[in-house]
């Protein structure tokens, strides 16, 4: 279970630092935009998780309500995240 908290810190504290806020006020119920996290906040954040975790995240900027990456709020990023994390262990 460790590592899938570590996921969701990982996460937590890139989208923070993206936000400008202090992890504290990161929480998985919140949506970016309730963060203050635009379109380009949002491309940064993906690029900081793929850098962070060696993943390649499904995701495009220019039609980011197709499927493939759930953006919806911080606790599906997370839940994603840890997909493509255990992908990629398997």
């Amino acid at each position: 279970m460790q590592q899938i908290d570590d996921i969701s810190e990982r996460v937590i504290a890139i989208i923070a630092e993206q936000a400008m806020l202090p992890v504290e006020e990161v929480t998985p119920d919140l949506q970016l935009s309730d963060l203050g996290i635009d379109s380009l906040g949002i491309v940064e954040c993906i690029f900081g998780i793929e850098e962070n975790f060696g993943i390649t995240v499904p995701f495009n900027a220019n039609t980011p309500d197709q499927p493939g990456f759930d953006i919806s709020s911080v606790g599906a990023i997370i839940a994603e995240v840890e997909k493509l994390v255990a992908r990629k262990a398997a």
